[in-house]
């Protein structure tokens, strides 16, 4: 997956890492992919309903150990 930027929100609980996130996707082109890297476990819920409500497309999702992983489709 070719993503064009990454957020480090390890650390940071809701709704830090939401708001980073469209922080991020403000600064980029439609089409362009954006990588998540969070901490808090609520963020898998959080961002799910942020793309519904947002209209940006969430590509993909993962848990490795303690991290939560989005991956965001700038609309």
């Amino acid at each position: 997956m070719d993503v064009q930027r990454e957020i480090d929100t390890r650390g940071l609980n809701c709704p830090l890492p939401i708001l980073k996130a469209k922080k991020a996707l403000a600064e980029m082109q439609s089409g362009e992919l954006l990588r998540v890297v969070a901490t808090d476990p609520s963020s898998t819920r959080d961002f799910q309903a942020f793309a519904r409500q947002t209209g940006n497309e969430l590509v993909a999702q993962e848990t490795r150990s303690d991290e939560f992983i989005h991956v965001l489709r700038r609309r």
